[in-house]
């Protein structure tokens, strides 16, 4: 398949001459995103598209599917459940786990369970959340790998409310991204749970795991994780002057990595990325070849609005190239699809890419020009590559 290379090209459209101080990053965390919570503009990924171990981070899934529920009238934040022996065994304090604290055969209230899951981690509300729900909560997390699917969340699947650990319990670092914007977007009623700094139960206070509540201004969730097998990892979002962001790390060795991380990356998304917007013209951004046309070439322009998104410093280093299926064969029609832009960049696990459509029609030869143009091409006198 050709490719014709854009380099020069795509830093003319983009806009080249950027600030010399401007660095690119990296982070000892396994797993990490940043994404523009407005644009969805995946900004930086590191291993973003690889599934991984969710750990507590899942709980943002849980508490998504009993808000889901709530809005579909199966549930009201008043409704009270009663703690089992299982939610206690599997989830309280003996565990050595996050807990809230439940007894056996109380009767919190959906909202304070839900509260629960989000200021404190707690593994016996999930459970309690999801059996009071479902039934179990094997049924539980059924519905929630159903809910992310119809999502567009393809790499999850979960195999409990909780995070514990579990074969075959995993999500992408992307994936939870999208995740935690749907909660903002979707259901900003109950968002405000994430910024709890502490909560209370059976004369017990426990704080908010989440490291940037403390630190950063804007910051307002959302959820950490930590198992042996995952390392610690945190799903965050802040805003600033208008600005959301979303981040997600995991796979660190410790809290104070996770910490240090959080902070740095979450400074960074506001202050080192720009997301840079190609306007569509007429005028061809390139020649493609073509076989048995009444024109040897056509020219290519973008379909629509091209948007690309990352590190300010990449954009000096961006590779763009157009791919085709090619010599393209006459006859073609003004408007068609018939290549693809494709621009790498650092910080980026996958190019972007954007439809290319011919600027003008190319005819396709009679009998007596087909014959010339092969003869051509034997001789040597061809485009074909």
């Amino acid at each position: 398949m050709p490719r014709l290379n854009l380099f020069a090209a795509i830093l003319v459209m983009f806009g080249a001459g950027l600030p010399a101080s401007a660095q690119y990053i990296d982070t000892e965390a396994e797993f990490a995103v940043i994404m523009d919570y407005e644009t969805g503009d995946v900004l930086y990924s590191k291993r973003g598209n690889e599934e991984m171990i969710p750990a507590s981070m899942t709980k943002i899934m849980t508490a998504h599917v009993i808000y889901d529920a709530i809005e579909k009238g199966e549930l009201s934040l008043d409704d009270t459940l009663v703690v089992s022996e299982r939610a206690w065994r599997e989830g309280g304090w003996a565990t050595g786990g996050s807990t809230m604290g439940l007894e056996i055969g109380e009767t919190p209230t959906v909202e304070e369970l839900l509260r629960g899951v989000i200021v404190l981690s707690g593994n016996d509300a999930c459970i309690v959340l999801a059996e009071g729900l479902s039934g179990s909560e094997e049924a539980f997390a059924d519905r929630m790998t159903d809910v992310a699917r119809e999502m567009g969340l393809s790499s999850a699947n979960f195999e409990n409310a909780s995070g514990l650990p579990a074969e075959g319990h995993v999500i992408s670092a992307i994936d939870l991204a999208k995740l935690a914007a749907a909660e903002i977007r979707n259901y900003p009623q109950y968002y405000k749970y994430y910024s709890e700094l502490e909560m209370t139960w059976n004369g017990i206070t426990q704080g908010n795991r989440n490291p940037l509540l403390y630190t950063m201004e804007g910051a307002d969730g959302l959820k950490t994780g930590h198992l042996e097998a995952s390392g610690y990892g945190l799903t965050a979002s802040a805003e600033r002057d208008g600005q959301r962001m979303i981040m997600v790390l995991n796979g660190l060795p410790s809290s104070q990595a996770r910490y240090d991380e959080s902070q740095r990356l979450m400074r960074l998304a506001f202050t080192a990325f720009d997301t840079r917007t190609v306007e569509p013209t007429e005028e061809p951004i390139a020649e493609l070849p073509v076989w048995n046309g009444e024109a040897r070439s056509v020219g290519v322009r973008l379909a629509s609005e091209f948007r690309v998104a990352g590190h300010k410093r990449a954009f000096d280093e961006a590779n763009a190239e157009i791919v085709f299926d090619g010599p393209l064969r006459a006859p073609i029609a003004a408007g068609d699809e018939i290549a693809t832009l494709v621009v790498t960049m650092e910080g980026k696990d996958v190019p972007v890419t954007a439809p290319l459509v011919a600027t003008e029609s190319v005819g396709e030869l009679g009998f007596m020009g087909r014959a010339i143009e092969g003869l051509s091409l034997k001789m040597g006198g061809g485009t074909a590559e």
